[in-house]
This record gives C-alpha cells, structure tokens and sequence, in this order.
C-alpha cells in the first residue's frame, strides 16, 4: 500500500483531503488502497464496530455526568473520535500492545476494560488501573506523548524475543509537537521496530489549533524519518480499521513502523476542566457534527438492512447497561482515609516522613469532616 497523503496544502483546509471507505452522507466510497483490508468484512463485523461506537459515546457521556457531580476529580471526554478508536483497535490481534493516552475510551472498551477500571485512575483510588499484563494495554499516559517512547521500547523488545506482535501508540495532534514522539520515531526507524504510530487528530492541542502546530498535514513528517504514512478520515470507521490492519501487516511482517493520522474532531472539551467556547465557534463545531462517526455509519448500515429497529434499541441498551456499570463501580469505590498516603512510600519509617503526615493531618483538620470526605 502506498503512501496516501492526497493534499499539499494547509492541515486546518484540507481536513477533508483523506483516504474514506464512508463518506459523512453515509454512502460507502472505494479506495483502492484500502478496500483490500476490508474485503471480508462481513455485516456481522460492522454491526460490532456501529455496537462499539454507540457503547463507548454513551460511557463517555456517563463519565461526564459522574465528573460533573463530584464523582471523579477529571475526565477527557472523547466524543467524536469513537470512529477512529474502535476501528484501529477492532483490527488488532490479542497479543498486540497498546499504549494509549488518557482519551482512548473506546480501544480500552474493545480490548475488554470497562467498569470500575475505566473511572477509578480518574477518582484518584488506590490500584485504580487494569493489569497491564492481562489486557496487553498499558496503563494511560498522562504525560503528552511519553507513551511513544514506551511504544517502541515494547517492540524492540518483541522484536528480539521473535514475538509476534505488534506495538501501538495511540497520541493527539499535540503530542507531535512534543520531543518524545519525534525521537521514539527515531528509534523506531532506525531499528525497524514492529510499532503503529496512531495520531488522532482532533484539530486542537488543548486549546491551540492544529495549523499553529504544523504547517504541513503531519502525516508529512513520518517520511522524513523514514517511515511510511498514511491520512485518513478519522471519522470513517471502516478506513480506520482498513489502515490499521495494513499498518500492522506491514510491522508483523518485519518491514518496520508505520504512522497513522486520522483526522477527526473532538466534540468536547479537552477535559472537563476545559471551556472550548473560548477557543472555538458555534459553527465549526456544527460543521464537524454532520460528519459524525456513529451517525455516518448507522445510515450505511441501515441502507444495507444490517441495522434493523430491533438491532438498533440491542445497542443503545447494551450502552446503557455499560454506562450503569460503570456508575456502579465508581459509586462503590472506598476511598481511603487521606492519611494512608504515607503507608507504603518507604519500606521503613523515618523521622521525614512522620513530619510529613503531621504537616498534612494539620492541613485536614482546616477542613471540616463533611468537605474531606468529598
């Protein structure tokens, strides 16, 4: 598959310049460099894909609300960017490693996380995150871009042990702009390390729009270094997981890393310590919602009979089966006295750390009982 990077122009006018299987009328486009990667999925396959995407947004809405009423100290909404997320992430095999940012709602929900491992790294609670070890998928990243280097740590690793699997690094735009992303690709040419580079780009590095950050689409900057790319509509679930399984074929088969940009939007704010009034208009957002992920791809299949009335209500209520469990876990967490901090910090007491606890005892005690509980 050769390179698709269609545009020369700037990233913020060409966002529409990108490899698509289904346009955002719905309507299903071919690709020649794609279509080969979906040739033999089946209605069965995108019924699980329009599943995934309907489960994850109303998760996601459910980790607003309980963010929003004290519930959880943060959450980095990802509405909008189902598409691209549970595409990639349906085309992986199970002993593939991913390595996500703290938006990847949607590749942790099709790796099989969900639950009180979705909401208690964002309650702050003590063994709050999955076991790395069992899901293949490492804990999020909060550092920008930091998890690329891990990325291609795990590959190379891999790759001298002759296992067959490939590494994943999920990022936003604005971690291309961070040192770490550029030196993992580096290594990761250098050593023809297994490893997809995916780059969500959702227009905004929190609240700075991508045309500030590049002057070129960035998947423009993969080939300096070696490495082949490919642009996509990040929106287009079926091209999303069309790109993936061509990048990870192209990894497992000893050729190297690949970069993935696909281009979407994030619907919401950063995170919901954000206020992207600010920064953005009524009418780009508005612009970006008539190429919605979920709604392009629920008008295709219902033009193909695959979404049935029935089939369509299954989903949404195995969303909001989901959404409960994950308010039930969040609700049932016990949180520890604050003082328990100081427990495990040093295998051994010493004076310092004693200090330490009084200092912060002295700054509970400013707070009445009620308000520390919160």
């Amino acid at each position: 598959m050769a390179q698709i990077l269609k545009t020369t122009g700037s990233p913020d006018v060409d966002v529409d310049d990108v490899a698509q299987l289904v346009r955002p009328d719905g309507t299903r486009t071919s690709d020649p460099a794609l279509d080969p990667w979906v040739h033999d999925v089946d209605d069965t396959d995108m019924l699980t894909m329009y599943r995934d995407m309907v489960a994850v947004r109303r998760m996601d809405a459910e980790g607003v609300a309980l963010q929003r009423q004290g519930q959880l100290g943060l959450w980095p909404p990802c509405q909008g960017q189902e598409g691209v997320q549970v595409g990639t992430a349906r085309a992986l095999a199970a002993q593939d490693v991913v390595f996500p940012s703290y938006r990847e709602m949607g590749v942790l929900h099709v790796r099989g996380i969900g639950g009180a491992d979705l909401v208690g790294t964002w309650r702050g609670e003590e063994h709050a995150t999955w076991d790395p070890h069992e899901t293949n998928v490492a804990s999020p990243q909060i550092i920008i871009g930091a998890q690329t280097l891990h990325a291609v740590g795990c590959a190379m690793g891999m790759q001298r042990d002759g296992d067959d699997a490939v590494a994943v690094a999920y990022f936003g735009d604005g971690a291309t702009s961070q040192g770490d992303v550029n030196e993992a690709m580096i290594f990761a040419a250098s050593f023809h390390a297994p490893v997809v580079f995916v780059c969500s780009n959702n227009q905004y590095a929190i609240s700075e729009p991508v045309a500030v950050q590049s002057r070129q689409p960035i998947a423009r900057r993969a080939p300096g270094y070696g490495i082949p790319s490919v642009r996509i509509d990040g929106n287009d679930v079926l091209a999303s997981f069309a790109a993936m399984r061509w990048a990870l074929d192209h990894a497992r088969r000893g050729k190297g890393p690949v970069f993935i940009e696909a281009v979407t939007y994030r619907m919401g704010p950063h995170t919901t310590a954000d206020d992207p009034t600010r920064y953005r208009d009524a009418e780009e957002l508005e612009r970006w919602r008539r190429k919605d992920p979920i709604d392009r791809f629920e008008t295709l299949l219902r033009e193909r009979g695959i979404l049935t009335d029935d089939a369509r209500a299954d989903a949404a209520a195995d969303a909001d089966r989901r959404a409960a469990e994950i308010r039930r876990a969040c609700l049932g967490w016990v949180t520890r006295d604050p003082l328990t901090l100081f427990d495990h910090v040093y295998a051994e007491p010493h004076s310092g750390l004693q200090e330490q606890r009084e200092n912060y005892r002295a700054y509970l005690d400013g707070f009445d009982d009620e308000e520390v509980a919160r």
